[in-house]
């Protein structure tokens, strides 16, 4: 008998041929603003871990206090032996930090999206959904078997057609990045809010990219633009600028109890383990008292976009520490990723599906932890690389 997978070697060899087959790199390091990649020494310009909290030596001395006193495990699920006190306080603390009356820690972002949506929405509602949402909404969505409308990127009169047409549904419920992760632009929320208020809709933001980023230390694209009370459900999480992973909704208390009976990638799930709680706890402390890391995270975006910019790059569209440099040209941007290493910078290519065909780039990604020199080296080897193959004159 053959083997009946043989097929996807052919498809492995297509993505090859087309430049869409994506190299995963080792890293040997803690995280930082340089790293050790399959023993090389690079600058790292592609990680989520803005503020640098992933090796903050806070971080690791509650981990090794929450080891010695609770072990690791949680034990189960939320519902039956799982729920530890660490838990209720890390939700407790992190309401406080957003501004919302309760928290629920799920064990990652994507059984935050999927478990709430699911909970909340039906095949008798509606979802109106961004058309560049995170891939994590759009199977939320579909597994809702709610009707799905994706309007055009943030277009607030695309997303008031939609509403019109589908005015009678039972529910209706408006979903949105905050900031979306390949652009780096923001959701036009308080626009998105005023047309919920209109046609009886909730309104969800996916906020995984703007919290410990935007607004006043770190709490988020509501507290940006100053739309605390106006989106229902606020979902984030903490693997990118908090440094540790697992991902929350935050929003009124009955939403909360709700989902704390019906979000089945809670409930049935185990809990979130107290050491990560526990880094994640720490984390939020940690911004609540001080505003530190993000302001280092902002002077350090704005003196980066300003030098490539200078140097002639395509930055597109980006509003936060998110940067794609535009190259649209698959192999191409390949090719850039390859030459980026070589000369020690580590900056990933972002090409199908992540992105849409033609639109491939380099997606860099700024942190509170580079210094100055390492941002220097960066845009002169950027300079470098983009004279060498022929995307700069």
């Amino acid at each position: 008998m053959g083997n009946r997978l043989d097929f996807l070697k052919g498809e492995l060899q297509k993505l090859r041929e087309s430049g869409l087959y994506m190299q995963m790199r080792t890293v040997e390091s803690a995280q930082g603003a340089w790293l050790t990649v399959e023993g090389v020494k690079v600058l790292n310009l592609c990680s989520n871990n803005y503020l640098g909290l992933a090796s903050d030596p806070r971080l690791k001395t509650k981990v090794r206090e929450t080891v010695e006193k609770y072990g690791v495990g949680a034990g189960g699920a939320r519902f039956i032996s799982g729920t530890h006190t660490l838990h209720k306080q890390f939700e407790q603390t992190l309401a406080r930090f957003k501004k919302t009356e309760d928290a629920l820690l799920f064990t990652s972002g994507w059984d935050a999206n999927i478990g709430t949506i699911q909970a909340i929405v039906r095949d008798e509602d509606v979802i109106f959904s961004d058309e560049l949402n995170h891939g994590s909404i759009i199977d939320s969505c579909r597994l809702s078997r709610a009707q799905i409308e994706v309007y055009p990127h943030k277009d607030v009169s695309g997303l008031r057609d939609a509403l019109q047409r589908c005015e009678s549904a039972r529910r209706k419920l408006i979903v949105t990045d905050g900031v979306f992760s390949m652009d780096g632009d923001l959701a036009p929320l308080r626009e998105i809010s005023e047309l919920a208020d209109k046609y009886e809709a909730m309104v969800m933001v996916d906020d995984a990219h703007g919290e410990g980023v935007l607004g006043s230390h770190g709490r988020g694209i509501v507290d940006h633009l100053g739309v605390h009370g106006k989106v229902d459900i606020e979902m984030g999480t903490m693997s990118k600028a908090f440094g540790v992973i697992g991902g929350y909704i935050a929003g009124g208390k009955v939403l909360i109890d709700f989902l704390r009976q019906r979000a089945r990638t809670s409930l049935l799930a185990t809990a979130p383990t107290l050491i990560d709680v526990a880094a994640c706890l720490k984390a939020v402390e940690i911004l609540e008292s001080s505003d530190d890391l993000v302001n280092k995270l902002w002077e350090n975006t704005r003196y980066f976009k300003e030098g490539m910019a200078s140097l002639g790059f395509d930055l597109g569209h980006s509003e936060t520490p998110i940067i794609p440099v535009m190259l649209k040209d698959e192999r191409l941007t390949q090719k850039f990723e390859e030459e980026l290493l070589a000369n020690k910078v580590f900056a990933h290519a972002i090409t199908f599906p992540a992105v849409a065909k033609g639109l491939a780039r380099l997606r860099v990604q700024i942190s509170a932890v580079h210094q100055r020199r390492d941002l220097a080296f960066a845009l002169d080897t950027f300079k470098k690389v983009g004279q060498q193959i022929g995307v700069l004159r």
